[in-house]
């Protein structure tokens, strides 16, 4: 993958990878802010602004005028927030590229942050919360990480809660802006059909005049549990859901390749050592599968089950099982390499579009020293063996590093505790 990496006198970075082969082009601006910067005032501001900056701009001060300067070309614009990232991207065909510099810049630049919209945007952020809330897997993902970091910025739900929506006015919305959306603390990255040289004018003409300041910085991660944590959610619904997790590695850990062909073969697929076992063999559980969440100092290894709530106890015990068979057993070496085949056909497979690749490199870029070309990456996959993958399960399996949350008809839920205890 070539690209062209360019700094602005600004400080403002722009990578490109020009790929004429496509009819398109995206492009994104990537933000390094997200909840795990918040105070527990004001968790969810940052997700607040980024639904404001959709509300209007100086060039187009209605939210119906953003949509329409996208969706009037047919392309497609949207946002989303993390504990780490901000991100707004577009993607139009590649005659319209100046319309989505224009936009994105405009978007980034020069929000209106009006107070009517401000208090019409804290209502919609609040039946987004409550949408969650009632979609118990969905809610899930917020407990499990309060149960991982109890009172710290990453256990913070993204959105924030009810009480800090209403915490957040428009003094708090704009110092935070202003302190976190500048050259030196976000980057811009294409990639399509396009010419470099055309992108780096048009982009410096609208934003020469922007002045860069400190980045923001963030409380450090929490050193890793020592005991076992767990929350019960009682709710009176059909179906139970599980989520056992484990504190794991950051995104620039050497070890995370290994760590990820653990993960494929834990429980990434439909041919992964949980869903054969606990679903296929065992029918305890219609949805079952296992993830990982790399952030700049720490990560989390998560396990999700959608039970019966009657056979939830033996759904966990048997998620343990294949658990403890990682430290104690050798992978073997077939299951290895379809593992990492696996990892390297995805990723090979999401690299064909234009938002993968700007992504690819933006991302490396806000978070570490070098960008690694896809070839270095699918090297690393390959480099993995098995005693890799179970130094990895030795380092993060173990029962002090337990965390679990659970939604369903589970009362107190002594007998999912007891498992994890015995």
């Amino acid at each position: 993958m070539n690209y062209v990496d360019h700094t602005l006198a600004n400080g403002l970075r722009l990578l490109m990878i020009p790929a004429n082969a496509f009819q398109s082009v995206s492009m994104g601006v990537f933000v390094k802010i997200g909840s795990r910067y918040e105070t527990a005032q004001h968790s969810g501001i940052s997700h607040f602004i980024e639904h404001m900056l959709f509300k209007g701009s100086k060039n187009r001060p209605s939210a119906r005028e953003m949509a329409e300067a996208i969706e009037g070309i047919g392309g497609v614009s949207n946002a989303y927030t993390s504990p780490e990232t901000t991100v707004y991207y577009v993607k139009v065909a590649a005659p319209q590229i100046q319309v989505a510099i224009d936009f994105l810049i405009d978007l980034v630049r020069n929000p209106l942050l009006t107070p009517e919209d401000i208090k019409k945007e804290r209502q919609v952020i609040g039946e987004e919360i409550s949408m969650v809330y009632d979609s118990p897997d969905e809610w899930l993902d917020v407990i499990i990480d309060e149960v991982i970091w109890p009172d710290h910025p990453l256990g913070q739900s993204v959105t924030g809660t009810l009480e800090t929506l209403n915490a957040i006015d428009r003094t708090a919305l704009s110092e935070f802006y202003d302190n976190s959306y500048h050259p030196h603390n976000l980057i811009v990255a294409l990639a399509g059909a396009f010419d470099p040289d055309v992108v780096v004018k048009e982009i410096e003409a609208r934003v020469n005049d922007w002045q860069p300041k400190s980045p923001p910085v963030f409380t450090a991660a929490p050193a890793p549990q020592t005991d076992i944590r767990h929350r019960i959610d009682h709710r009176s619904i059909e179906q139970g859901h599980l989520c056992l997790a484990f504190p794991a590695l950051s995104r620039s850990d050497p070890n995370r390749y290994a760590l990820s062909v653990l993960n494929t073969i834990l429980g990434d697929g439909m041919s992964s050592r949980l869903f054969l076992s606990i679903r296929e063999d065992k029918g305890l559980a219609y949805a079952v599968d296992s993830g990982l969440n790399f952030l700049e100092d720490t990560g989390t290894l998560t396990i999700y089950a959608g039970i019966d709530p009657d056979q939830a106890p033996e759904a966990l015990q048997a998620i343990l099982v294949e658990m403890k068979r990682l430290c104690d057993e050798p992978v073997p070496a077939q299951e290895l390499h379809k593992a990492k085949e696996y990892l390297k056909g995805h990723m090979v497979l999401g690299l064909e579009n234009t938002y993968s690749q700007a992504s690819w490199v933006a991302y490396q870029a806000l978070f570490r020293d070098e960008i690694k070309s896809p070839e270095a990456i699918l090297a690393a996959f390959d480099a993995v063996t098995a005693a890799d993958v179970k130094i990895m399960a030795d380092q993060i399996i173990a029962p002090w590093h337990f965390s679990l949350a659970a939604i369903g008809p589970f009362e107190q839920g002594e007998s999912l505790i007891r498992i994890l205890t015995d």
